[in-house]
């Protein structure tokens, strides 16, 4: 068990309040609007109020769909294989890549010590399921990705094993799967003008590690103003998201050490856990009493079979989770880690710069001190429109990784226009460019995300996660409407993205919209008006409003895990 230092909470932050109305419709492929004024005081200061917060919601769908969607899934999966006895008597010709025949026979015969390359489940599940619904990933973009994109019109002619382009483009497609909360995704050449003069001076890459010859200034001006804009002593960046998480994880934990893991968390996360070399144990989904049973547990107990108390205890959750749309129960969870004297890593990916009155994440959304947070984490590919991720909090613990971390040893210094991407963005988003377009960046996003939920929930629509998460997954459940979904929205030239199983549960299958600053309301109504048409033409309107079958999700009282 360790100590960890106290802080004293800071009072909610509060937002800036506007009356601004109706964005223009005609806004530009990428995503710059208009500049609008902001409403001030007397004394020229922004007008704030406190935000109110919203529960996660997870509504369940009524039981005939479960049925039918295990339904589904058997009927699929017996005519996939009806197909490989097909393909097994060479009446139709598999694509798929497999074993060779000398290899089967070797292995069958158990003279070859070799493992099978591929897993037949695995191979099983892609050509017989995946394969026939794979045309709606992996769409060839050739435009800039802002609120509006083209596409590049493929066909297939062998039932989606292989692809074609057809020479046509499809222009002007809404852009609802992007991460470009606050639409930093952009070619705007007044904007961008300070990112071509970083170009010209430095170059585009740097060929080196920071600890040799990659550390230039402007690397460590990005993590001066990463440390300002959380309000913590120190900061880390990093060329890569999901190698912040997985290399720097192991830096801080290791043998003797105890994390407790949200379920949901994201697989850089768990693959980090698992580098480690700690012992992992896992929570059940923003569920505080699951995870006082463990801290207790882990107490109580100490480590498997020698009993010794543990080195280190780490929990690892996430601000918004990015499947479900749901926000971390952070003030909860901070007064677990403090009760029991832990450590707490958060994952900002998807919520620094997309939530908070001003953008400064779940820390600012819950009006909490961001000191109290042992391990600040956040990537640079989302809300600002770019490419790395940092690491965040005491400056003894960003020094201890400076020599330790493997991504920052190892990995090649961050790309200098990509750094001065980041500051313009966190610059705008602080007011410290000298206007104001980063705030109303800000509330706009709020406003479109409010808006699209209400709007989805009141259309009948089965949607998860919190009002004030810009993530916002609707329902499909049925494996056959999630390729007729994602279709037919495209034939509307709406893009969006569709996930099923495994990446959710197997009746869980759902579209992932991802609002931004971007959308003007005409382009959130015309979504809106097809998702309403398309809804009663599919029959995917499920919901009834009543609480989730997932018990983990809802019931604070049943928090056991499944073995």
């Amino acid at each position: 068990m360790i100590r960890t230092d106290e802080h004293h909470s800071c009072n909610g932050t509060l937002k800036c309040h506007s009356d601004q109305k109706q964005q223009e419709s005609n806004s530009l492929k990428n995503g710059y609007h208009r500049k609008e004024t902001v409403q001030k005081n007397d004394k020229g200061d922004c007008f704030h109020q406190p935000r109110v917060r919203g529960e996660d919601s997870f509504e369940e769908a009524p039981m005939y769909v479960a049925v039918l969607t295990y339904m589904n899934y058997g009927i699929v999966i017996l005519f996939g294989y009806f197909r490989d006895f097909l393909r097994a008597v060479g009446l139709e010709k598999c694509h798929q890549a497999q074993e060779r025949e000398e290899q089967k026979s070797l292995l069958k015969d158990k003279m070859w010590d070799f493992v099978p390359l591929y897993q037949d489940f695995e191979n099983f599940y892609k050509r017989n399921l995946y394969t026939r619904v794979r045309d709606n990933w992996n769409r060839p973009i050739c435009s800039l990705p802002g609120p509006v994109f083209d596409i590049m019109e493929r066909v297939s002619d062998d039932y989606n094993w292989t692809f074609r382009l057809t020479g046509r483009t499809v222009e002007n497609v809404i852009n609802m799967g992007s991460y470009n909360y606050l639409g930093f995704a952009e070619n705007n050449v007044d904007l961008l003008k300070t990112v071509a003069e970083e170009t010209r001076q430095y170059g585009v890459g740097v060929c080196s590690t920071r600890q040799e010859l990659g550390n230039l200034s402007i690397h460590e001006k990005l993590e001066r103003l990463v440390a300002e804009f959380l309000g913590v002593e120190s900061a880390m960046a990093f060329g890569m998201g999901f190698a912040t998480n997985s290399m720097n994880i192991p830096a801080l934990v290791g043998k003797g050490c105890l994390i407790l893991s949200d379920e949901l968390n994201h697989t850089s996360l768990i693959l980090g856990a698992r580098l480690s070399g700690a012992t992992i144990r896992v929570f059940k989904h923003n569920n505080m009493q699951s995870l006082e049973k463990m801290l207790k547990e882990a107490i109580c107990s100490g480590q498997p079979r020698t009993h010794r108390t543990w080195k280190k205890i780490l929990i690892m959750v996430e601000g918004i989770y990015s499947m479900e749309g749901s926000l971390v129960r952070l003030p909860e969870i901070l007064e677990l880690k403090k009760k029991y004297k832990a450590y707490l890593y958060l994952d900002e990916a998807h919520s620094i710069g997309a939530v908070g009155p001003i953008g400064r994440g779940v820390t600012e959304h819950f009006g909490v001190d961001p000191n109290e947070v042992d391990v600040l984490m956040g990537t640079f590919t989302k809300s600002f429109g770019a490419a790395g991720g940092y690491i965040a909090g005491k400056k003894e613990l960003v020094d201890y990784l400076r020599s330790h971390s493997h991504s920052a040893v190892y990995a090649t210094a961050m790309s200098p226009p990509v750094v001065e991407q980041i500051i313009r963005a966190i610059k705008c988003i602080m007011g410290v460019d000298g206007t104001t377009e980063g705030q109303r960046r800000v509330r706009q996003l709020a406003e479109n995300t409010r808006y699209l939920r209400s709007r989805l929930k009141k259309m009948g629509f089965i949607i998860y996660g919190n009002q004030d998460s810009p993530v916002v997954p609707l329902l499909l459940y049925l494996p056959g409407k999630v390729g007729a979904f994602s279709r037919a929205m495209l034939k509307r030239k709406i893009g969006v993205v569709v996930v099923g199983f495994p990446a959710t549960p197997i009746t869980e299958a759902r579209a992932r919209f991802c609002v931004s600053a971007a959308h003007t309301r005409e382009m959130l109504d015309k979504v809106l008006q097809s998702l309403d048409e398309l809804g009663d033409y599919i029959k995917v309107k499920f919901s009834r409003h009543r609480s989730s079958y997932r018990p983990e999700l809802y019931d604070e009282t049943d928090f056991e895990l499944d073995s």
